[in-house]
């Protein structure tokens, strides 16, 4: 299996060749569809350190600025989430669209991409995991970085099995976390949860207390719901990965966040990002699920731009990542292009089982 900085190696090189053979150009009208719902996470000035393996998740504001005047200048149009099934329905309608969506509910959502959104003045979307804004939840991927960034040697069980990995230099951190977030992430999420929270404590911290320190509260959350240009969406209560749960606790997790968000902030919730939303966290089940509780749409994390035929799958949106490793314009004329996706990008494939 390729290492995270293996799998970035190969991306950067597959935008760069699509630069150089000017694809995005000449293929970008048939590969990017009808439009795209991009992805966010953090947006942050903060230099980054040599161990982060996160940074995936974490853009600056000034990414996110060049990423407004790169959709402007290939004439995508800003809309709103609540837009979605109509624009779908009318695949003539005009020029392709982009949705902008954050995922979480951090707090430097506000902080730093807000200001460069209003700028702009466009829409955009925050879903909130109603367990982070309680400032309870399980950030367990930012544990796990916290804990291996604290430790020498990496000791935890996994099964059957006891992992001893040293942990010394940025390189050998981030081998350590490759291998404990693949191994972690196959088996069940209790476990992953269990063994997390062992390694913090064995770096000195306990778990459970990132939510505070990077989500918003509920009260924050109430302010920024006045704005007339953000939508909240649900994200669930705990952020699991669904599809390793009973149907009763997805159903519960789905049902119960979205209502915790509408009685806490007074308003409707109609949209749900599935928490991971790649096939082994959200599936048919799930998209039934949401279906079935009346959501509008559904995003998921599978990776594609939106086409007509979508208009008959609206619980299980693709989406495409602005990612953090790749903050260049290059990355982003391919990703707007929809040429990186083209072997299922068509509407013949919707991604969608």
């Amino acid at each position: 299996m390729l290492s995270a900085r293996t799998k970035h190696r190969v991306f950067a090189s597959g935008f760069r060749a699509i630069q150089a053979l000017g694809a995005d150009r000449w293929l970008g009208p048939a590969s990017r569809g009808l439009g795209v719902i991009l992805t966010f996470h953090h947006v942050s000035p903060d230099p980054v350190p040599a161990f982060a393996p996160n940074r995936l998740l974490s853009i600056t504001p000034d990414f996110l600025d060049l990423t407004l005047q790169e959709l402007d200048a290939r004439g995508f149009e800003v809309i709103g989430l609540d837009s979605v099934p109509e624009r779908l329905a009318e695949p003539d309608y005009g020029p392709p669209f982009a949705v902008l969506t954050f995922d979480d509910g951090y707090r430097d959502n506000v902080a730093h991409a807000r200001p460069v959104l209003a700028r702009h003045g466009v829409p955009w979307t925050l879903f909130v995991t109603s367990a982070f804004a309680d400032q309870t939840g399980r950030l367990w991927w930012i544990e796990l970085e916290r804990a291996i960034a604290r430790l020498e040697r990496v000791r935890v069980n996994i099964g059957s099995r006891s992992v001893d990995l040293p942990a010394r230099s940025p390189g050998e951190k981030a081998l350590a976390f490759d291998a404990l977030y693949r191994d972690l992430r196959g088996g069940g999420e209790a476990d992953l949860l269990a063994r997390i929270a062992d390694l913090c404590r064995q770096a000195g911290f306990p778990p459970g207390r990132v939510a505070s320190e990077l989500c918003l509260t509920w009260e924050e959350l109430r302010a920024l719901g006045r704005d007339p240009t953000v939508t909240i969406g649900a994200h669930t209560v705990s952020h699991p990965m669904l599809a390793k749960h009973a149907p009763e606790v997805a159903a519960r997790e789905i049902a119960d966040g979205r209502a915790r968000i509408e009685n806490e902030l007074d308003q409707s919730v109609r949209h749900l990002s599935y928490p991971v939303g790649d096939p082994g966290s959200a599936g048919a089940r799930e998209f039934a699920l949401a279906q079935s509780l009346g959501f509008a749409t559904a995003v998921t994390t599978r990776p594609g731009h939106l086409f007509g035929g979508h208009a008959g799958h609206l619980h299980a949106l693709p989406r495409v990542s602005i990612n953090g490793c790749h903050q260049s314009r290059t990355a982003l004329a391919a990703l707007l292009s929809g040429v990186p996706f083209l072997a299922w990008n068509r509407g013949r494939r919707l991604n969608v089982a």
